[in-house]
């Protein structure tokens, strides 16, 4: 039996092993596991029920990886993503006065785009008309956005009297709990632990519980019900500019996520044969249907998971270590009274709720997505003027989308009067008109 599914996953082409599969599909569960607690503790602050979430995130992030392990036999992970997630609450939600379930719509119709994208490969016409600076500058406006919202989960940063915002109380039990947090996460990424944010999280919920700022009733238990989410997204939503915008916003970022994550995994693995990536269209199947699934569950846009990265430089070469990854998520479930625990934050005497667990792993997260300013080209105005929009919109706006639209809009303008206009895609005007007619009809 095991020779076969060795001979169907190309060990022997792959230079794969049992040992290296099942280590580096454990080592990338531990590494993303944080999303367990932390998309359910996110998707609250959009009304959505805790277990419901967990349930919808650990069966989804199951299905679409058992795809991705079985049907492209790639070793990466695909689960709710982080800025995915955020945009649904604060970009959806919050902003524009939607209800969780029309979010939920959003998310399962950009699901369904990227399915048809997947099968036609318009994705890739997409893909190449949205520059690299602007990419990469979604990239870090959304991981500013979460850092922001890690500093104010944990009370480090607080609403402002003379000011928009201001120092918290640092020596609230909450507050330098997340701050103890935040350092042993940093320690054990200096020292290259695998699943550094994960076991930064387990360690932070370990001091809490010691130190009586939360009480754990339980850790095993029956997966939590799933019925207050399943199947509650709106199917015939009222299509306004604010849905369409979301529903961009949601097929986008997934779009850029996917193909980034994809390239810097293949390359990693040397999975590219050229400049293909064999078996790729697969590939995106999973993650899009992924999301198609993941919405009708009750949680928010899935995709490939670059952690992946962190089981392939442990051994993991098939798909055989996203299988075990799936493995994982699913036996998750049966922790449910520990992660609504977690998840459900910690209410002050004031009546303010702080979730000190989870922030840490928000503010490293952040950080770890502002890598990508290098890629942006500094010295040209053209593109880095663009992009500095989006990087600082986003955050400031606390709106992926009002971030992306005041980018999308300069960028054709400033290399139109530079005398660049071949250096514009057709498509950016197209977007960039969008994003005005937006704007025009709300």
């Amino acid at each position: 039996m095991l020779n076969r599914i060795a001979e169907w996953f190309d060990f022997s082409g792959q230079g794969a092993t049992w040992r290296g599969e099942i280590t580096g599909g454990a080592t990338t569960f531990l590494t993303m596991a944080y999303i367990i607690v932390l998309q359910p503790a996110i998707l609250a602050e959009a009304g959505m029920d805790v277990g419901a979430v967990m349930f919808a995130t650990c069966i989804s992030t199951a299905i679409a990886t058992l795809m991705m392990g079985i049907l492209a036999r790639y070793p990466i992970a695909v689960a709710p993503g982080m800025g995915e997630n955020f945009f649904f609450v604060y970009g959806v939600v919050i902003a524009s006065g939607m209800h969780w379930t029309d979010a939920l719509s959003a998310a399962f119709y950009a699901g369904i785009i990227f399915v048809i994208l997947s099968l036609v490969r318009a994705r890739e016409v997409v893909l190449r008309a949205i520059p690299d600076s602007l990419k990469s500058a979604t990239g870090i406006g959304v991981g500013l956005l979460i850092a922001f919202l890690g500093f104010t989960n944990a009370g480090i940063v607080v609403k402002g009297t003379g000011a928009p915002v201001a120092i918290g109380d640092l020596t609230q039990g909450p507050t330098l709990l997340a701050l103890g947090g935040l350092l042993i996460t940093v320690l054990l990424m200096v020292r290259n632990i695998y699943g550094a944010v994960f076991w930064g999280l387990v360690s932070t919920a370990i001091i809490a519980w010691a130190t009586g700022v939360i009480h754990i009733d339980g850790i095993v238990g029956s997966p939590p019900s799933v019925a207050p989410t399943f199947g509650q997204l709106t199917w015939l939503p009222q299509l306004s500019a604010d849905f369409l915008a979301a529903v961009f916003v949601f097929l986008f970022m997934d779009v850029v996520d996917t193909v980034g994550t994809l390239a810097a995994v293949g390359k990693q693995g040397g999975f590219f044969k050229g400049e293909e990536l064999p078996r790729a269209r697969r590939a995106f199947s999973a993650d899009s249907v992924g999301t198609v699934i993941g919405a009708i569950f009750g949680t928010s846009t899935l995709t490939s998971y670059v952690e992946s990265t962190s089981g392939i430089a442990v051994g993991a070469r098939t798909g055989v270590a996203a299988i075990i990854v799936a493995i994982g998520f699913l036996l998750a479930l049966f922790i449910s009274p520990l992660v609504e625990t977690i998840a459900g934050g910690i209410t002050l005497p004031s009546g303010a709720t702080l979730q000190p667990i989870t922030a840490p792993a928000l503010i490293i997260v952040g950080a770890l997505m502002t890598r990508m300013a290098r890629d942006i080209p500094w010295d040209d105005v053209t593109e880095s003027l663009p992009a500095f929009l989006i990087i600082t919109g986003i955050p400031l706006s606390l709106s992926i989308a009002d971030g992306l639209s005041l980018g999308f809009i300069l960028y054709p303008i400033v290399k139109l009067v530079a005398g660049k206009p071949r250096d514009v895609h057709p498509v950016m005007y197209i977007l960039a008109l969008g994003a005005i007619g937006r704007y025009l009809l709300i």
